[in-house]
């Protein structure tokens, strides 16, 4: 078993920044895929970022790869999402997820078998 438990979301402008924290407990966190996902009113969860525990390799989807950044501080069990020029469509509950049952991390929420309660991202235009 691991626990998850996200914080850093918050109201912001466009254009600004936030950074996430995804903090783990319970199992060893070193060998654990992390994801980050989001969930928009009426719309489905969706992939945002990915890093793997073998060699850090991360992952992003289009719509995010060059303005969020994702991390890993193994030493503090955490993984970062830093999300800079923020935009309206952005706006989402954001869950970070975590698997070890995977070669490379997966894109589908489905993959992963651990998730956080999540915290809102608001972005106002």
């Amino acid at each position: 078993q691991v626990q998850l438990v996200e914080s850093g979301g918050g109201l912001v402008q466009a254009g600004g920044s936030l950074r996430l924290s995804c903090v783990a407990s319970g199992r060893t966190f070193t060998w654990f895929h992390i994801g980050w996902f989001r969930q928009a009113p009426g719309k489905e969860r969706e992939f945002v970022a990915a890093i793997s525990w073998r060699d850090y390799s991360t992952y992003y989807t289009n719509s995010v790869r060059g303005r969020f950044t994702i991390s890993r501080d193994n030493a503090k069990n955490t993984v970062y999402l830093e999300m800079n020029n923020l935009k309206p469509e952005d706006t989402a509950v954001y869950y970070c997820a975590a698997t070890i049952n995977t070669q490379d991390p997966p894109a589908t929420s489905t993959g992963y078998g651990y998730w956080g309660q999540g915290t809102q991202v608001t972005v106002s235009s």
